[in-house]
């Protein structure tokens, strides 16, 4: 029964991700795509402790720990390009 609701979740969260894999391709705005994107990584996550569970292992939760870091990276960096234009500023030595 158990196994059953996670491969039940497991499936809505990839058409969740595709979903959101399509407002980053035909989003309206910057914005829309910054949060597919975050939204994307999410369900990344979430998708990967269930087929941890699935498989009774704990040799993904390191991936897990390393996609979230990058996603939020990620989200960061993006936002400040579509606020700033720039991700990385430089000082000039004038």
């Amino acid at each position: 029964m158990i196994e059953n609701i996670l491969l039940l979740a497991l499936a809505l969260f990839s058409v969740s991700i595709a979903l959101s894999l399509y407002r980053v391709i035909r989003g309206p705005s910057m914005p829309d795509r910054a949060i597919a994107l975050d939204t994307i990584g999410i369900n990344l996550l979430s998708s990967i402790a269930i087929v941890s569970i699935v498989l009774k292992t704990k040799a993904y939760l390191e991936a897990i720990l390393i996609l979230g870091i990058l996603a939020f990276i990620g989200t960061i960096a993006f936002t400040k390009y579509i606020e700033r234009g720039v991700i990385v500023e430089r000082k000039s030595n004038d």
